[in-house]
């Protein structure tokens, strides 16, 4: 079975077609058995879930163009089948946490007593990331985001950025932030390359900011906003956590910063990690902050997503900036996932809710060479499931702390 879908896979990369069936916005594997037909047609049996229909079909699906649009047409950073999963999802997007510590204490992201880290010798080093970075920026990724704890902490941040940045095929290199201390360090991080910036606010109330990070800093966000939009970032991304009886009343005033600058709002579904204590009453779907916008707003258009975007992504007419909403819990967007995550002590993580991971940091210290990470690599990604569990299921799974995982 494995092998029918690595040579599917091996044909796909080969002629840069996609060999799927399409049903509406999702695609999936034709379906495959161990033997042919007399007719020279592959047999059908649903590889994923073992039913002759097919009509399980979500837990295969796909979307096309994250494998056939993702795909690097440049000659010199052609895609490898280490980005590949057993699903057909192509991975180009790679999120980098370079340390866990952080200067806020977020609820949803750690215990109020904080969280034990990793000793600063376990942590990958400068040369380790862009080493990694660049095995992955061969086989195919064109965009890396780096994340923490909070990145702008880490005392060669801007070494890290300048050397990501000079990896040839490298296409974005983004950068998710508290924005504490963005304002000072964000001309020379674009001077190293960072062309992408989301920004975590999740109130306007300087006094409930406070209470939900558990620090002062609510004007210095505003002004990091202000000075990336300055900078000419565009948009500046603003990520915003919802949770009901804390800030879902601002929906609408978050929606009202879109109306004069390039801004996009991404209400992000208050999600479950170990020690934030998720609880189904404080989750705020998606389809009831979309009603209350559309209850305020007129004219609220969607615009059209990439295959690959987390977010829904809509317009306010008259608005220069945008709004969007990351559904992670109501409508889990695993069909066209393209992202992995290398943590900050090392850890190789693909997938954000499932519970394995893989040390790349050791064989690393241990003298692997470029071939064996590499092998390393593909084994995870080819053991990426088609789709994390139900929302009430995921509650109940244990994960590390957000702080650990990188955002």
């Amino acid at each position: 079975m494995r092998g029918c879908v690595r040579e599917l896979l091996q044909g796909c990369l080969r002629s840069r077609r996609a060999y799927f069936s399409v049903d509406g916005s999702r695609c999936r594997f034709g379906c495959l058995s161990d033997s042919y037909g007399s007719s020279g047609r592959i047999k059908g049996c649903c590889p994923s879930v073992g039913t002759p229909s097919c009509s399980r079909s979500m837990a295969s699906a796909t979307s096309c163009a994250v494998l056939s649009e993702a795909l690097p047409k440049d000659k010199d950073n052609l895609a490898s089948d280490m980005l590949i999963d057993s699903f057909g999802r192509f991975h180009n997007y790679l999120r980098i946490s370079l340390t866990e510590r952080c200067n806020l204490r977020c609820h949803y992201c750690m215990p109020a007593e904080g969280v034990e880290l990793t000793p600063n010798s376990q942590l990958l080093s400068h040369d380790e990331i862009v080493r990694l970075a660049n095995l992955f920026v061969t086989s195919g990724v064109d965009k890396i985001r780096l994340t923490g704890g909070e990145p702008t902490i880490r005392k060669d941040i801007e070494d890290i950025c300048l050397s990501l940045s000079s990896l040839k095929g490298l296409k974005t290199l983004a950068m998710t932030t508290n924005g504490i201390v963005l304002t000072k360090k964000l001309p020379k991080l674009k001077e190293c390359g960072v062309n992408a910036i989301n920004i975590s606010l999740d109130t306007l109330v300087p006094a409930k900011f406070e209470f939900m990070t558990r620090r002062k800093g609510h004007e210095r966000v505003m002004e990091s906003i202000d000075a990336a939009i300055e900078l000419g970032y565009n948009p500046v991304k603003i990520n915003c956590v919802v949770m009901r009886g804390l800030n879902d009343d601002e929906i609408c005033d978050f929606v009202e910063m879109t109306r004069e600058k390039p801004i996009n709002v991404r209400f992000i579904e208050f999600m479950p990690f170990d020690g934030n204590v998720w609880n189904v009453k404080k989750l705020v779907p998606y389809a009831e902050m979309l009603d209350r916008v559309r209850q305020r707003f007129k004219n609220v258009q969607r615009l059209k997503d990439h295959p690959a975007d987390t977010a829904k992504n809509f317009v306010v007419e008259g608005h220069r900036g945008t709004v969007s909403f990351i559904t992670s819990m109501t409508e889990h967007f695993c069909a066209g996932c393209n992202r992995l995550r290398l943590l900050a002590d090392g850890n190789f993580k693909v997938c954000l809710f499932g519970p394995a991971e893989v040390s790349l940091r050791d064989p690393i210290r241990a003298g692997v060479d470029d071939l064996g990470l590499k092998e390393i690599i593909g084994a995870a990604v080819k053991r990426k499931k088609a789709a994390h569990a139900g929302m009430f299921d995921l509650a109940k799974t244990t994960n590390r702390p957000m702080i650990h995982i990188g955002g």
